[in-house]
Parts: C-alpha cells; sequence; structure tokens
C-alpha cells in the first residue's frame, strides 16, 4: 500500500494523467443571454493512418435481410470514415452487392482481402473487423455465411492470427456468433458477439443498436466525449434487451464480450474482461491532441495504452495477490506519470 501512496504522490507531483482525467480545455459560457454568431464549420481531420477495418457483410438470403444488411453496412462505414477518423482507403468492404471499390463476399474475396490487410499493416496499427449477416452452428463447426462457400470461426482464427497488428478488435453481429470467441480470443483482442452460443441462431437485433453507438452520444457512458468499444458494446445490450421487452417477447440473443485472451466471454465488466475494450476507442483523439506532430501523437498513443493495461490490471485485480498487484499498479503509474510530463513538456516547446 505504501507503494501506492508513493505512486499516486508522484502523479499529483507531475499533474495526474488522463486516467483520471482527460487533457480536454473547460468552456466557459458567457453570462449574457446575447445569441452566439454561427461559428464557421471546423476543418476535417487528417485522417488516421494507422488504423485499419474491414466489414464483412454476409448473404442476405431474401430482400428484407438485404436492406438491413446495406443499410447497416453503409451506417458503419459513413461513421467510420467520418468522425471516427478512418481513411476511406483503409476501410475494406466486402458485401453481396458490391459498388465502387467494394467487393464480393466470396470466401475467395475475404482471403485476398485477409492477405492485402497482413501486407499494409504493422505491429503498432489498429485493426477492426466487422461481420454483419448470418451465421450458422451445426454443433461442432460455427460459420460466417458467404456467397459460395463459407468460412468457419477456425479460418479466420488463421486468417487473423496472420496480422501483424497487436491490437485487433472483432465485431461479429451474427447470429450463432457466440462460438467465435474462442477460436478468435488472444492477447491485445478484443472480441465482440452478438449470442453467447451457436445455439442462437435468429437473426440479431445488435448489429443494429451497435452501429448507432458509434454516432450517438447517449453511448458516452462516462462523458468524455468519446466512445469505447465497451461503451458501444454495452449500450447496444441495453437497446437489444430494450427491444425485447418493449414487444414482450423472450430475448433471444445475448451479447458477449472477450478482451482478456481466456477464450471466455461475459456481458461487461466480469471476471478479468473489458479492461482493454473500456480504453479502446473507435476515435483518434490522440492525433487530434497532437495538431499534426507524429512525435506528440505517439506520446498520447503510449499513454493511452498505458492507460489500457491499468484498467485490465484493475479487472484481473480479484484474481492477483495484493503485493503482485500493487506492485504491477505502482509501475504502471509511474511509466504513466512520466509520458504525462513528457506530454506536457513537448506542448510548451
Amino acid at each position: 500500500m505504501y507503494r501506492l501512496l508513493t505512486a499516486a504522490f508522484i502523479l499529483l507531483l507531475i499533474g495526474g494523467v488522463s486516467a483520471c482525467a482527460q487533457d480536454v480545455p473547460v468552456t466557459v459560457a458567457p453570462k449574457q443571454a446575447k445569441p452566439a454568431e454561427p461559428k464557421p464549420a471546423a476543418p476535417r481531420l487528417p485522417s488516421d493512418r494507422n488504423k485499419f477495418a474491414m466489414i464483412i457483410t454476409g448473404i442476405s438470403g431474401e430482400e428484407t435481410y438485404a436492406k438491413k444488411f446495406s443499410d447497416w453496412t453503409n451506417q458503419l462505414r459513413d461513421a467510420l470514415t467520418g468522425n471516427l477518423g478512418f481513411a476511406e482507403e483503409q476501410v475494406t468492404i466486402l458485401t453481396e452487392k458490391p459498388v465502387s471499390k467494394e467487393q464480393r463476399n466470396t470466401a475467395e474475396a475475404v482471403r485476398q482481402a485477409f492477405v492485402v490487410l497482413r501486407n499494409a499493416t504493422k505491429p503498432d496499427n489498429q485493426i477492426f473487423i466487422f461481420f454483419i449477416g448470418h451465421g450458422s452452428f451445426d454443433g461442432k463447426i460455427a460459420k460466417f455465411n458467404l456467397a459460395g462457400p463459407d468460412l468457419t470461426a477456425g479460418d479466420y482464427a488463421l486468417l487473423i492470427d496472420n496480422l501483424p497488428a497487436r491490437n485487433i478488435v472483432v465485431v461479429n453481429m451474427a447470429s450463432a456468433s457466440g462460438e467465435f470467441i474462442k477460436p478468435l480470443t488472444g492477447e491485445g483482442r478484443i472480441i465482440v458477439t452478438a449470442t453467447r452460443s451457436g445455439m442462437e441462431q435468429n437473426a440479431p437485433k445488435f448489429a443494429d443498436a451497435f452501429i448507432s453507438a458509434l454516432a450517438n452520444p447517449e453511448a458516452d457512458a462516462d462523458k468524455n466525449g468519446r466512445v469505447s468499444v465497451l461503451e458501444a458494446f454495452e449500450y447496444a445490450v441495453k437497446l437489444t434487451t430494450k427491444s425485447f421487452e418493449v414487444t414482450g417477447k423472450i430475448v433471444t440473443e445475448h451479447a458477449l464480450l472477450d478482451d482478456n485472451g481466456d477464450g471466455v466471454g461475459h456481458n461487461g465488466l466480469e471476471s478479468g474482461d473489458g479492461g482493454l475494450a473500456k480504453t479502446t476507442y473507435f476515435d483518434s483523439l490522440p492525433q487530434q491532441q497532437a495538431g499534426g506532430d507524429p512525435e506528440l501523437a505517439k506520446l498520447f498513443s503510449e499513454r493511452m495504452r498505458l492507460e489500457g493495461q491499468v484498467e485490465q490490471l484493475k479487472a484481473r485485480k480479484s484474481q492477483m495477490k495484493e503485493d503482485e498487484y500493487d506492485s504491477a499498479l505502482e509501475k504502471l503509474l509511474i511509466d504513466l506519470a512520466r509520458i504525462s510530463q513528457n506530454i506536457r513538456a513537448k506542448q510548451k516547446k
């Protein structure tokens, strides 16, 4: 405990870190009731070259789902390439009826898209992979339905294992998607599924709610101006559950999240899960804070990485010895303080 008090004192002495509060300027409202003049639109920030996304939209089977899947795909693409800062050329889309630069959703095209993604990315990049569509499970093998032969959860595990990025987020919004957690789990990965098992095979409502969270301020539970993967997940779970309650129907889907690499999903911050998802965001705040300075952007990214490690450590606290936990937390807090000091020093130049 003494070590933690020492670390906390160091943080206060240096000025604290954003794990406690974001470095966001405070705006004071003017006292006069004079209407504010309209402000010019803020210039669009440069796209974040560190982030990549792949949207795999499966076959619909019928017109109702064809429209839904198409709408969700477009909404997701627009959210990513809009305020979330993804470069359009770094968002790959495979769909049933491709337009423009989109690709056909065949197994061969999916495999090739992963090869291209592997060659384009490095360990420090961040990759988001989204599945929209129908899944299946025969009691042994889980699949995601494509045009022609399907790929199994094991196939996707091999494709993802070949990616060099250390931080990968997979959001499988299809039916029977719960069976994808165990094959895809790993260190530095966040796996979100619309269902808790392969036996939940009704078309999920989760996709609609999760995608809407990316552009909805209500999903920002801690009101820090950003939506984390955990916040989007919890918001989607809440909306999905409510949609069943309103109609009086039995809940037929139970979304899960796994981010501690044990292959066991939970419905939020539970049993070591949720720490990484809590500090993994869809936007590019570090780049925005850096104002185009690559060295400063790297420092902000490092600070966010350390904050994520703190949250993951907190999530594992009940599974650790007290001295082991205190020692690990002390080291992370000191590293955070050092990074924050470097950020402030560089900002003053």
